[in-house]
Parts: structure tokens; sequence; C-alpha cells
């Protein structure tokens, strides 16, 4: 994986943390700040799950309607960005 030098800017507090994670989980301090960002991306896609699933149990759908149609169904709400 190419990576790209990105600058942050932390004040000394938050730089001791990062630091103290880094060494709590013999890393480096880049690795750390990797797996911290993955970590807080994977959390934001099972909440946008969570609340994709509780749109589709809003819908009232009375009889399953067969793959085509549910197919039409799910893609007519989310176009309409009733899922975002």
């Amino acid at each position: 994986m190419a990576t790209e030098r990105l600058e942050v800017r932390l004040d000394a507090e938050h730089q001791r943390k990062l630091r103290e994670l880094a060494q709590e989980k013999g890393t480096a301090v880049s690795e750390t700040i990797r797996q911290l960002i993955d970590a807080g991306f994977e959390e934001v896609a099972r909440q946008r799950r969570q609340r994709a699933a509780a749109e589709l149990a809003k819908l009232q759908i009375e009889d399953v309607p067969d793959p085509a149609a549910l197919t039409w169904q799910l893609e007519r709400v989310h176009e309409s960005g009733g899922l975002s």
C-alpha cells in the first residue's frame, strides 16, 4: 500500500495520549493512527447498516415480493436518499 505524508497538529495532551496508545499496542504512532481510523470508519459503517436495517423494518410490506420486485423497491428508496 502506497502511503502519503499527512501533517496533523496535536496539542501536548493528545500527543501524550497517542504515544501512550502506540506504546501500549507496541506499534508505531503512524500505525496506531491508521488502526484508529480503520476502527472509527468501521463503527460509522456499522451505524449506517443499523440505520438502513431500521428503515427497512419500517417498510410496510405485507407480502414478501419476489426478489426482482424487492430489488426495485430497495433501489427506489435508496435513490430518493431515504437511507442516507
